[in-house]
């Protein structure tokens, strides 16, 4: 038995395989469910009803899928150019931690909110190219691995923003609790449901993951970005820059990363935590690899990450099953997708 690459794989198959692979891990997670003692039709149906039954559910589902593209987005621009950025956590926290900064400075915080709120994400953005062009410099000048990088700087970051929110940038009003002064009123994005969290970052990341497309799709920097990640010698040989193009992509990668953090702080929370993201940037590596690394396909990954999530509550209440089944979903999710992903682009043959 031997595999053998397919020339031309078909484009049903390049549909369905990722299709068949969730349902093969909803299977095996249904499986572990039932052998907890529940019926796994009835606690799909539960986590659906959870996810958007309620009003309150569907807030929350879309609140928190809002995050999840714009890390995921994160990761898959940086993957398809062979550039592993681990690090859209701490990018994220960065990224957070610039809002109330930059609202710190004088003058900033008198500013009307049509000024105000893209200067912040702006802020966002540069903090979390900041925090990758550092790993990426050190690849391309000594050759260090940016995996190693790129995870490592994620607790660093995490224990700077508990500096900063334990010193200088501590809220007074806090009453000892560690959280950054709060983000101006003018600089909240507006809500788009009434008593409910769901902001305006959602179309925001929707509008992000479509320009993000249209460039991989056709643009010249998507096309380098493409061609350093199938054959870095080859892209160099037909004259594309490959310091400049990763330069580029770094920036966009950790751009997006930040822009989550910005996004959440303005959209959420209205200040900074170290408990800010459940993950966010670890989950969008995920979520990068169901879609393919597809922008588009990113969506509807985080929000069948996001449903997993937060229906997963409502139904270990229901059924007194742990919510971590939701992890397993997600990770099974994830074995099963890198298989079918090698299946449609190879044959077995005997």
């Amino acid at each position: 038995m031997r595999f053998e690459r397919r020339a031309h794989p078909s484009r049903a198959l390049t549909i369905l395989a990722p299709i068949c692979a969730i349902l093969l891990a909803l299977l095996l997670a249904g499986g572990l469910i039932a052998i907890a003692g529940a019926n796994p039709l009835k606690a799909y149906r539960l986590i659906l009803t959870g996810a958007f039954g309620s009003r309150l559910g569907l807030s929350e589902t879309l609140t928190r899928t809002t995050p999840l593209i714009l890390t995921g987005l994160a990761a898959a621009v940086a993957f398809r150019a062979r550039l592993w950025n681990i690090g859209a956590e701490g990018q994220f926290y960065l990224g957070a931690l610039a809002v109330p900064a930059f609202c710190m400075l004088p003058l900033v915080s008198s500013l009307p909110g049509p000024i105000l709120i893209p200067l912040c994400l702006m802020a966002g953005a540069v903090a979390g190219m900041v925090l990758l062009l550092l790993p990426l410099g050190l690849r391309l000048k000594f050759g260090v691995d940016e995996v190693v990088t790129t995870l490592l700087l994620n607790f660093v970051a995490v224990l700077f923003v508990s500096l900063m929110i334990e010193g200088p940038m501590k809220d007074p009003m806090a009453f000892g609790w560690p959280q950054s002064v709060p983000v101006p009123d003018a600089a909240i994005l507006p809500k788009l449901m009434d008593r409910a969290r769901l902001h305006a970052g959602l179309p925001l990341a929707l509008a992000v993951a479509v320009a993000v497309w249209w460039v991989q799709a056709r643009s010249v920097f998507g096309m380098r970005s493409r061609a350093v990640g199938l054959n870095p010698r080859a892209a160099a040989f037909a004259g594309v820059p490959l310091g400049r193009t990763l330069v580029a992509v770094a920036c966009l990668s950790g751009g997006l990363a930040g822009l989550a953090g910005a996004v959440e702080v303005m959209g959420v929370k209205a200040y900074v935590t170290t408990d800010l993201s459940p993950n966010y940037g670890y989950s969008g590596i995920v979520i990068a690899m169901l879609a393919n690394l597809n922008p588009l396909a990113v969506i509807a990954a985080a929000l069948f990450s996001a449903v997993m999530f937060v229906g997963a509550d409502s139904m270990s209440r229901a059924l007194s099953i742990p919510s971590y089944i939701a992890d397993v979903t997600v990770a099974l999710s994830l074995l099963t997708m890198l298989v079918a992903i090698f299946l449609a682009q190879y044959r077995i043959r005997r």
